[in-house]
């Protein structure tokens, strides 16, 4: 394992946001769905491709707080610009687990 500085965390901007759509994203290469997730007020509303269709149904994962990378550049996947990375950790399956916080926080809350 790489070690870091604690001036690299700093740089990654991990916030907390809530999923307000997930739609099915049949042009994925692997199931996903394309995820609108708000940030808040400040930060708005953002889209992502998620590979989460092993574990979650589209319709249970609107109103979930998940944490999402929001510094990192766009990127084209199929027909769609992702505005964020959505964390997760791979189960024993090699499906993937949403990261999320435990307790309710404002959205767009920052990872410290």
């Amino acid at each position: 394992m790489q070690t870091i500085s604690w001036g690299d965390f700093e740089k990654v901007e991990l916030r907390v946001g809530r999923i307000v759509a997930a739609d099915p994203f049949p042009e994925a290469r692997k199931p996903a769905y394309v995820l609108r997730i708000d940030f808040g007020e400040t930060l708005g509303v953002r889209k992502s491709s998620a590979q989460v269709t092993g574990l979650y149904a589209a319709e249970e994962l609107v109103g979930r707080l998940v944490v999402a990378v929001l510094n990192f550049p766009n990127k084209q996947i199929g027909p769609l610009m992702s505005e964020c990375l959505v964390t997760g950790f791979h189960n024993a399956d090699g499906e993937v687990a949403l990261c999320v916080p435990d307790r309710e926080v404002p959205l767009g809350a920052r990872l410290l």
